[in-house]
């Protein structure tokens, strides 16, 4: 009994280490193609887009720092080294085309597209579902106009020479608002993810973790709900932005290679880019309107002429970008 259990857990680890390089294989070759894409069309991107490139940068950089040394790996180094070198030219060429486009905004939001600001996990988490809301309420607590107004008080921003890590009132009651749904709830996520980058040291961050974890096991409940649901197309981009915003808060459980493979599936393979093929609708996660479409419209969303989305494609690569950090190693 002993030895047929020894050989049971050799065979799994077997297993799945015949199968790792095959992931990051597929994950290598999907960023290719978007990056591809992407390079093509760098004068129509958004600042979300950026941002996911950015994300997807760092992680690739991060993997990098910690890639097997084994010679059937080298390939696939060199591979990421080349996106990697493909992305500063695009992410330069974008951004520059962004402050041409939309300056104001992009002055806002200067502070997450440096260098150095997003850090990446260390260690993992993973989430406990005893903490995820029981019922959701509304998928619009609040106006991404709102939410952006708390973002640039937090990075300084706000005004000309603005204070940075500011906290109101306002801000404070919206961002711990319990119960939050859909785009909402991970612009919440997002909110204590900014905090933490800038070292913010207001009383309500020394919680941080404890709304990271309410946060995301309520937005895994949600993924799993979408999953059940069958992925509708209108649901994908939500589902995305989960797994790009909770893997970066150190949730491992979001790595799902089955989610990996749903995601791979979406990517339009000749154009490389990700989007949904209808109008740009979100479900709610709420268990009496789980299925009744409801308008959003993104931070100056672009749709490109071959029906990809932006956002779409920049949560796909901040996700992807994360997938590959957790399994190259």
């Amino acid at each position: 009994m002993l030895h047929t259990f020894f050989l049971l857990i050799f065979l799994f680890k077997a297993s799945f280490l015949k199968t790792e390089p095959n992931v990051r294989s597929s994950v290598i070759s999907a960023l290719e193609k978007v990056t591809v894409f992407m390079e093509s069309r760098y004068q129509d991107i958004n600042l979300d887009a950026v941002l996911g490139f950015h994300v997807l940068q760092g992680y690739l950089k991060g993997a990098l720092e910690k890639w097997p040394s084994e010679h059937e790996l080298l390939a696939q180094r060199a591979r990421v080294e080349s996106v990697v070198k493909k992305l500063s030219s695009l992410i330069e060429k974008a951004t520059y085309s962004l402050v041409q486009n939309d300056p104001k905004y992009f002055k806002e939001f200067a502070p997450i597209l440096g260098p150095h600001f997003w850090v990446f996990p260390r260690s993992w988490n993973q989430t406990d579902t005893l903490l995820a809301y029981t019922s959701f309420g509304s998928s619009k607590c609040f106006t991404e106009k709102t939410s952006d107004t708390c973002y640039t008080y937090l990075l300084g921003t706000w005004k000309e020479n603005g204070k940075s890590c500011v906290v109101t009132s306002t801000c404070r009651n919206i961002m711990t608002k319990l119960g939050c749904s859909g785009y909402s709830l991970s612009h919440q996520l997002f909110y204590f993810m900014f905090a933490d980058m800038k070292g913010c040291s207001d009383h309500l961050f020394l919680r941080s973790q404890y709304y990271k974890n309410i946060f995301c096991a309520s937005m895994m409940k949600i993924n799993l709900q979408i999953e059940s649901n069958g992925f509708e197309s209108s649901s994908r981009d939500l589902f995305m932005e989960n797994i790009m915003l909770c893997g970066m808060s150190g949730f491992s459980d979001f790595y799902k290679l089955r989610w990996l493979e749903k995601i791979l599936a979406w990517q339009k393979p000749k154009e490389g880019c990700f989007g949904e093929p209808s109008e740009d609708f979100e479900y709610s996660a709420g268990t009496e309107d789980q299925k009744k479409p409801l308008r959003r419209v993104k931070r100056r969303e672009k749709m490109f002429t071959d029906g990809c989305s932006s956002h779409s494609t920049a949560v796909a690569v901040g996700s992807l970008g994360g997938f590959l950090y957790y399994y190259c190693c």
